[in-house]
């Protein structure tokens, strides 16, 4: 089996419209919630999301194309853009038929979609855009982005609710792997902060009514109450570690094990038994051929929900026993909850803390719930050089899928 490297990254999110901007707000513990400002909510009883602030699509792309485009593409190509930038990628070093993508989105274009309906409730079926089936579509970010790039290989979309982005890396991963490919895009988008998104978690009573900023997004904290929901994409740029080395890329760490269960309980609410999360984290660690106790970071689901964050917390209690050492926190605490790119945002999280040395803290923790029994980043634990991290997504449909990842420490 080849080994399979990260070599470049991209990201659009509440807390940053690049990478690197993301990445250091996210060790300035920096929260991205937010007045909506997208459209009027004043008949709902949500105030806050997590929006993307002062995007500008044609930074990166062809204002011709971002037309063509729902929202949840642009944000995909734009962050897609950004990672092969990174990785430094030269059409002349990889052949188009070696080069993939597989990306990942919950709902796809929920934004065209809304659009059109009123347009045909209003002003009738014939003004219907010729370009909605194609701007909707949930396959288009990853159709978009091998346009773009010219990516001849394996062109997926994943669609595993907000499990999404992380299969995608997960499959990428082992597309690399196993010798399909020298080269995937992966990762995902979403951008369901419209009034039909917001609405229809509202009716779910699944997103957070704070009307504190601070205090929206709180992970395993006793006063948790609904997750804060956002908008955005992440890219990584998988390659195979000699494809990587004879170009000499610059790399961010190794994926080395993925793991993907379905807990087959219920349409949105999580098997409290956490059984089938305890699965994907044992197939990712086995995956990796390395032992629970070797794990340093947990990047938790976390998203702020007493189901998700008891069920996950209880699933890393039991696999990783009473004496773990494995320090764990939720970085949805800074970004919210980017549904189906939630994954690949936290992929590139986690990475960023193994190259570092220092982990995520929980922000705005404040008493951490009794049925939440899990080692808590603080700031006053958070500087560790750690080899070996895991990365949790759980989606509605019981999508269980984790990703292991290795830091980079050479050949």
């Amino acid at each position: 089996m080849r080994r399979v490297v990260v070599t470049g990254v991209g990201a659009v999110t509440p807390i940053g419209n690049d990478a690197p901007t993301f990445i250091d707000n996210i060790f300035a513990e920096k929260v991205g919630a937010g007045p909506i400002t997208k459209f009027d909510a004043s008949d709902l009883n949500v105030t806050l999301t997590g929006e993307v602030k002062d995007f500008d699509p044609v930074v990166r792309l062809h204002k011709k194309d971002t037309k063509r485009m729902d929202l949840f593409s642009q944000y995909a190509v734009y962050s897609a853009i950004e990672a092969m930038t990174d990785a430094d990628f030269d059409e002349n070093t990889v052949a188009d038929e070696r080069l993939g993508v597989i990306f990942g989105s919950g709902i796809g274009g929920i934004t065209t979609m809304t659009e059109q309906v009123v347009k045909m409730n209003n002003k009738g079926a014939d003004r219907v855009s010729p370009m909605f089936i194609p701007e909707a579509i949930a396959n288009m970010a990853a159709g978009n982005i091998a346009m773009r790039f010219n990516a001849k290989n394996m062109c997926q979309c994943i669609v595993t609710a907000c499990s999404s982005s992380t299969d995608a890396i997960g499959q990428a991963f082992h597309h690399i792997q196993s010798g399909r490919a020298d080269m995937m895009i992966s990762g995902g988008a979403e951008a369901a902060n419209n009034v039909m998104g917001v609405a229809g978690f509202a009716a779910l009573t699944a997103i957070t009514k704070a009307t504190d900023p601070k205090r929206a997004s709180i992970p395993f904290d006793k006063d948790r109450a609904g997750f804060l929901l956002s908008e955005g994409s992440g890219t990584l740029v998988l390659e195979d570690l000699e494809h990587a080395l004879a170009r000499h890329a610059k790399i961010y760490g190794e994926i080395v094990g993925y793991g993907s269960m379905c807990d087959a309980y219920h349409m949105t609410s999580p098997d409290p038994s956490g059984q089938s999360a305890i699965n994907a984290m044992k197939q990712a660690i086995d995956e990796a051929d390395i032992l629970p106790d070797q794990i340093g970071y947990i990047n938790a689901h976390g998203t702020s929900t007493k189901a998700n964050d008891s069920m996950e917390a209880q699933a890393i209690h039991q696999l990783f026993g009473e004496k773990s050492q494995a320090l764990v926190s939720s970085t949805k605490s800074m970004t919210g909850h980017l549904l189906g790119a939630a994954g690949a945002i936290e992929a590139i999280a986690t990475l960023a803390a193994l190259q570092k040395g220092k982990l995520p803290v929980n922000v705005g923790l404040e008493t951490q719930d009794e049925a939440c029994p899990v080692n808590l980043v603080t700031e006053a634990n958070q500087t560790q050089d750690v080899d070996y991290a895991i990365s949790n997504s759980f989606g509605f449909g019981g999508h269980d899928a984790v990703l292991a990842m290795k830091k980079w420490r050479g050949v």
